[in-house]
């Protein structure tokens, strides 16, 4: 008989290398009815020379990725033990963690993500549900977005889910019922780039962005990439911004100010084009870009009548951390978690690997 409730750490890595997300969350199933509760969470930022080498490890041979995959699994690993001992955790059922994403080219017919190994059980000596992406990709999805399962059963109040991460993607039903979802445009995967370039880690809310001007000749080429034509399914990765963004980029000499308008208006024009919901729909708003108060204003300037709905912090930062934690309670109850009108692979499926920290592989 399936249990109806989990204790779980869920973990999450994004493309914007803002950190490791960690929370500790408790999930109940009432027949088919999902909710959960947070009880504490964490972000742990990555070291500069953690990110340097997060960013570069694109360029690395399949050796060097290996040993690079070995050190984050120990560095991973870290985090997750510190936050179980701050918080004094003892009942978990299951640590699930998404890994840190390198390659992600579905169309080629693979995906990486680091820190999803075996070994990652014994360090912890937890149970370990990992590496979601990889059986997706093999039964010819795009391995991505995996997070609408968790839209569905958990945030099923609101006519779509809109994420603005490294990269925005949106989640909703359509009308014969399946679940569509889809990567949109980059967004502080751009954002963060350029304030990089003053020191700092992201635009507070927006304020130097909106103190740029435009550049018209840039937000048409931007607006013009191939990718924003394509229908779902489809997702993004960081080689899409280093070989089709960057190039772009570089044509032009602006100060980091109008970049940044620029991109921003880019990336509300391009949400508000490809968020597939009309009228007063109400619209679920998560990710560190929810909190970028001049993106927000701009996307509802391109789109006036839907409602869009900030909720509180813990949901807006740790919205991924908690689905991927919902995702490996679905795996280790053989349900689905992967619905391939989302992904485009072949059927539904339950994805993911589980380790018993004697590292068993189920």
């Amino acid at each position: 008989m399936k249990k109806y409730q989990y204790n779980i750490i869920g973990v999450m890595s994004g493309t914007s290398l803002d950190g490791i997300d960690l929370a500790y969350v408790t999930f109940y199933c009432e027949g088919d009815k999902w909710s959960f509760e947070v009880h504490c969470t964490d972000t742990v930022s990555y070291s500069s020379q953690w990110k340097e080498q997060l960013k570069n490890a694109i360029k690395l041979d399949s050796k060097q990725i290996e040993v690079l995959d070995e050190r984050y699994t120990v560095h991973l690993a870290t985090v997750i033990n510190q936050f179980i001992k701050d918080n004094s955790l003892d009942n978990i059922d299951a640590v699930c963690s998404h890994g840190h994403t390198i390659f992600h080219k579905p169309e080629l017919g693979y995906t990486l993500q680091i820190g999803n190994m075996s070994v990652l059980a014994d360090l912890l000596h937890q149970k370990v549900v990992c590496d979601f992406r990889v059986q997706d990709v093999l039964l010819g999805g795009q391995g991505a977005p995996l997070v609408p399962i968790g839209d569905r059963l958990l945030f099923s109040d609101y006519a779509a889910c809109l994420n603005l991460g490294g990269f925005a993607n949106v989640s909703f039903e359509n009308k014969l019922g399946y679940r569509l979802a889809y990567d949109i445009c980059p967004v502080n995967t751009l954002l963060n780039e350029q304030v990089s370039k003053l020191g700092l880690e992201y635009d507070d809310k927006g304020t130097l962005a909106a103190k740029g001007q435009v550049n018209a000749g840039l937000l048409a080429e931007l607006n013009a990439l191939d990718f924003y034509t394509l229908s779902a399914p489809k997702s993004l990765g960081v080689e899409f911004v280093n070989t089709y963004v960057q190039p772009i980029l570089n044509k032009y000499s602006l100060p980091v100010e109008d970049f940044l308008a620029t991109l921003v208006e880019h990336i509300a024009v391009q949400i508000a084009q490809g968020i597939g919901v009309e009228g007063t729909e109400k619209v679920l708003v998560t990710g560190g870009g929810a909190k970028n108060d001049y993106l927000i204003e701009r996307i509802k300037m391109h789109a006036p009548s839907i409602v869009f709905d900030r909720p509180i912090d813990v949901i807006i930062d740790f919205k991924e951390a908690i689905v991927f934690g919902l995702l490996g309670v679905l795996k280790l109850r053989d349900d689905v978690n992967v619905l391939a009108s989302v992904t485009g692979a072949k059927y539904d499926h339950s994805s993911g690997k589980v380790y018993d920290y004697f590292a068993k592989n189920y």
